[in-house]
């Protein structure tokens, strides 16, 4: 078993620090807002996480397989739900603004992984790869694998958040904040688009 958790861990480092909807949306957040804004929503985010990941391991969420159309209205609705929060982002007001303003909170962390078709893949190639076969005990080994995969992934949306907790200093004025927040609500566009688009 330890050989199987080392080889997961490595498996998923790459796939939760490169760069993808979660991650940017949080160092975004955080750039924003700043690192503990981002908590509430990281928390909805890897509760979501560990929950759906869960029922997928357990064999409750096999209806993606069987109706392709659920899939592709779930990867629009992700798609068009990042494009809203990067319109929040870039409508946001200055720096003095973060009081009218509103980072992102528990819920949109856990809609946001709730609509996201490429973690339901992630999630489903993992348990291909790192879980026994369908006649061996699965409760435990299901909950192991979705404790690794979403603590994995809080690490490196932490690191993304204090990374972009870091940039907020840079932009201390009025006009920087502005700035800031068409960067960001600009790569938040981007990434909703190559969502929809993959």
């Amino acid at each position: 078993m330890l050989q199987t958790t080392a080889a997961l861990i490595v498996f998923l480092f790459p796939l939760a620090f490169s760069p993808g909807p979660g991650n940017l949306f949080f160092a975004a957040n955080a750039a924003r807002f700043g690192f503990a804004a981002t908590i509430p929503a990281n928390a909805g985010y890897h509760l979501a996480t560990w929950v759906v990941t869960a029922a997928i391991g357990l064999g409750f969420v096999t209806a993606m397989d069987q109706a392709p159309q659920l899939f592709a209205a779930l990867k629009t609705a992700g798609s068009f739900y990042v494009l809203w929060l990067a319109w929040q982002l870039v409508r946001a007001g200055a720096l003095e603004g973060v009081q009218q303003a509103r980072a992102a909170s528990f819920t949109d962390g856990a809609v946001l992984l709730v609509l996201n078709p490429k973690a339901y893949v992630i999630i489903a190639l993992m348990f291909s790869q790192f879980l026994g076969p369908a006649e061996a005990p699965r409760l435990w080994p299901v909950l192991l694998i979705t404790t690794i995969f979403t603590l994995n992934n809080l690490l490196a949306f932490s690191v993304w958040a204090l990374a972009g907790g870091s940039i907020a200093k840079l932009f201390q004025t009025p006009e920087g904040a502005r700035w800031l927040n068409l960067l960001f609500g600009a790569v938040l566009a981007a990434v909703a688009t190559w969502m929809l688009l993959t």
